[in-house]
């Protein structure tokens, strides 16, 4: 078995929650106060991580400026995630924004240099079909 199978089905299990405790959340909070503690959350798993590598991790100018823009990015993503699942049905929120491959497929190609081979181009094709019918 693949070394990347195992941790990439337990973030497909992960995220599946995840897509789905928002909707509940927001019952109860507005998006931005989810987001706060949302934030606590996140904390609390980094803590743990941290503790992990003995309160060291690596030190990198450039490294460390792509992973806090990566940390921005997701943040201001789930905001308005949050802001799209306290108004719609989680169930085509979240289908909706799990098309998000279709801007790294792109991103990785204009920016990374990989190829889009035919059959991926039909499948992003197909991806934006399903984006119309679920919105």
């Amino acid at each position: 078995m693949s070394a990347w199978l195992i941790p990439a089905l337990g973030a497909l299990l992960v995220w599946g929650v995840w897509g789905a405790l928002p909707k509940l959340a927001s019952r109860y909070l507005d998006p931005k106060s989810i987001l706060v503690y949302e934030a606590f959350g996140a904390l609390a798993v980094g803590l743990v991580v941290l503790a992990q590598m003995n309160f060291r991790p690596q030190v990198h100018g450039p490294g460390i400026g792509l992973a806090v823009a990566t940390g921005a990015a997701g943040f201001v993503g789930t905001l308005l995630f949050l802001h799209a699942i306290s108004k719609g049905k989680a169930s085509v929120v979240v289908t909706i924004t799990a098309l998000y491959p279709l801007v790294v497929i792109i991103l990785s190609h204009l920016f990374l240099g990989e190829h889009i081979t035919l059959k991926q181009g039909v499948g992003m094709a197909l991806a934006l079909v399903a984006l119309v019918l679920m919105s």
